[in-house]
């Protein structure tokens, strides 16, 4: 490859990473939430524009972590929240990677590229697992309250062009697989557990080593919301996700996907948890946030955009 191939990938990966839209790309590129109002717009592709940092980084009301394959619901969630309760406006929210934002909350701070942020959340979420066990090693969270569920799903092109028919095929040699990467992403290992129920630990071999180290399964470098931006741009001809994840850009964006169903035996459905910090810098708004998330009207929210309710 040139230099100047080299310069203009790695500008790309740069314009993903900081969810950046050029005027000559496509626009299925990341941010798809509105910017806030107010004050002056400044965004110089791609070095100065951020995706998964939402609101008030100074001085806000509220500060939630939120588990990143939520990042479409965010712009809905937190207007209903201030609408309900006015007296917190300025709300912080988080989408990054559950595994990096527990790494922040262990550390103290969160560094992206020359920006330093030091905020504790208020609020954290993430699996009813990984919530579980967080708490078992930490005791980090002072209460809880489940408020949605999904399914895993296969995202594919529109017109399904390699013929996917379940997890089995994302085996097979000439499939391109965009996987989340298990170093900091939950979802990783409940798709792991989907492929040996489809194929055993040999299926699980085939993409997540031999696949990993021959190049056709892709690991994601932010989070798994990597994976509909390549399936979009024909890099990956595969990509199991979350099925919101498919229903965001086929039903809500309609792009250019499809989405392959996996069998009940072979699927794995979450449990989304919201915890409550027990040192919550802002103990009420946190406790009226846990409330708010336990509602009828967060429940249509998460409705809009593909999730179930928390019980079956």
């Amino acid at each position: 490859m040139s230099l100047c191939c080299r310069k203009l990938s790695l500008a790309a990966l740069l314009a993903v990473a900081c969810g950046v839209v050029y005027a000559s790309q496509p626009d299925y590129l990341p941010p798809w939430n509105p910017p806030p109002t107010g004050g002056v717009s400044f965004a110089v592709p791609p070095f100065d524009a951020i995706a998964d940092l939402h609101g008030d980084i100074v001085d806000p009301q509220l500060t939630v972590f939120f588990a990143g394959n939520q990042f479409m619901v965010v712009h809905d969630l937190v207007e209903a929240f201030k609408q309900r309760y006015p007296q917190y406006q300025r709300v912080f929210v988080e989408t990054l990677p559950p595994g990096i934002l527990a790494k922040q909350i262990e550390t103290g701070s969160l560094v992206m590229g020359n920006l330093r942020i030091a905020l504790k959340p208020d609020i954290f979420t993430n699996g009813k697992g990984s919530i579980a066990e967080l708490q078992k090693q930490h005791h980090w969270f002072a209460d809880t309250v489940d408020y949605a569920r999904n399914p895993l799903a296969i995202m594919v092109a529109q017109g399904n062009p390699k013929h996917i028919e379940g997890l089995k095929d994302l085996g097979r040699a000439d499939v391109h697989v965009s996987m989340p990467n298990p170093q900091w992403e939950g979802i990783a290992k409940q798709i792991e557990a989907s492929y040996r129920k489809a194929g055993g630990d040999a299926l699980d071999q085939a993409i997540m080593a031999n696949k990993v180290k021959d190049g056709s399964t892709y690991l994601t470098r932010i989070h798994h919301r990597e994976s509909p931006l390549r399936i979009l741009q024909g890099e990956s001809d595969a990509a199991p996700v979350w099925s919101t994840e498919a229903y965001f850009q086929q039903q809500i964006l309609h792009r250019p996907v499809e989405t392959i169903t996996i069998p009940v035996q072979q699927n794995v459905t979450a449990t989304y948890t919201a915890a409550r910090m027990k040192d919550a810098p802002h103990a009420q708004a946190a406790r009226d946030f846990l409330s708010f998330m336990a509602s009828a009207e967060v429940q249509g929210i998460y409705r809009k955009y593909g999730f179930q309710p928390p019980q079956p």
